[in-house]
This record gives C-alpha cells, structure tokens and sequence, in this order.
C-alpha cells in the first residue's frame, strides 16, 4: 500500500509538459514551431480558461492562457530562426490563425525580467509519461 501512494503520489507531482496530455483534439490551440522548410518542430498547447500556473496573454486580439515557459520557448525558437505561429487544430490539419505571436507577448509582458533560456533552464528537463513510468516501474521491480 506504501508504494501505491509513492506511485500516485510521484504520477500526480511531476510537471506534465504541454503535449503529453494526450493527442490534440479538435479545437485545440497550439504555438507551433516550424522550420524555414515549414516542418514541425515543436509545439506548447495554449488554452482558453485559467488554470494554477497560467497567465493571461492576447495574441491578435484573442485571450488565451499560457505558461511562462511556453513563452520563453516561443522567444527561443524565434532566435534559433524558427517560425512560430498559433495554430488551430480543426481535425483535418492545422490552421494558422495568428503570425508572430514572440512579437505579441514577452516575458517582461508577464513581469518577468530574465532571459529565456534563464526561464527554460530553471525548470527540469520534462520528462515523457512513457519514461516516467518506466522509471516508476523499475522502482517497483527492484
């Protein structure tokens, strides 16, 4: 029973990094980064009411709610010559609907005054569900 709540206590703490919940759905919101071929690069799902962590941002004159990572990610991608853009997902493929969002909101918009990478450094290295369980399983097996 003991390491039942270590596992649900370990599932339930770790960061979940934006993505990982699961494949997006129709209607989602996404800031995705391409490359100068428009290949996908990476992505950070943006969302439409507030949650713990999340800030309130406009991107073309539109309200969403995001992290302060993810848009410290969105700085670096811009200076590691990637598009960024907001995406719509409408179950068909993606939709861009806002152009340079970097442009639109930064990390001092958000009261925040360091560097980007100083942002994602900070934060742990997110781990997929896959490894994280993986890792949780080993614990067990041991």
């Amino acid at each position: 029973m003991k390491n039942l709540a270590l596992l649900v206590l370990l599932v339930t703490a770790a960061p979940v990094p934006a993505g990982a919940q699961g494949l997006p759905e129709p209607g989602d919101f996404y800031l995705i980064s391409r490359n100068a071929d428009g290949e996908f690069v990476g992505s950070h799902k943006i969302f439409h009411r507030a949650s713990s962590g999340l800030r309130l941002v406009t991107y073309c004159n539109r309200e969403y709610w995001v992290r302060p990572y993810t848009v410290a990610w969105t700085q670096l991608e811009v200076e590691n010559n990637r598009e960024v853009r907001v995406e719509f997902n409408r179950s068909k493929g993606w939709r861009p609907i806002c152009e340079q969002p970097e442009e639109q909101v930064t990390l001092k918009d958000l009261g925040i005054d360091i560097a980007p990478g100083e942002v994602t450094d900070d934060m742990t290295a997110p781990e997929t569900l896959a490894n994280r369980f993986s890792a949780i399983g080993s614990a067990f097996r041991k």
